[in-house]
């Protein structure tokens, strides 16, 4: 009976011990995940950063690297009346003659 409860106690403490083993295994793993976790969340927050200025700013980043001067704007307001006109363009003959191109008004 004695060598009996001997090993029953041997074999608690090996799954005692087992047990133990895992759960620290499982703290590792979840450490692990908590800090990837941490570096996704960094990384979300400066691509959404990323993404506010672009859409903010895009319009100017973009007429920046641009090489005409002009920049077009899109005004989404049905309360504006339009007003377009057309004029005559008005051009320079010598400058006509040395690029080849017509004058654009």
């Amino acid at each position: 009976m004695q060598q009996k409860s001997i090993k029953q106690d041997n074999l608690l403490r090996s799954e005692i011990e087992e047990l133990h083993r895992k759960g620290s295994l499982i703290h590792q793993e979840n450490t692990e995940l908590c800090r990837r976790l941490n570096i996704m969340s960094q990384q979300k927050m400066e691509l959404s950063r990323k993404l506010q200025s672009c859409e903010s700013g895009g319009a100017t980043d973009a007429n920046k690297s641009s090489s005409t001067p002009f920049s077009f704007r899109i005004v989404q307001d049905a309360n504006i009346p339009a007003n377009l006109e057309l004029s005559q363009a008005q051009q320079n003959e010598q400058e006509h003659s040395e690029t080849g191109a017509p004058a654009l008004g």
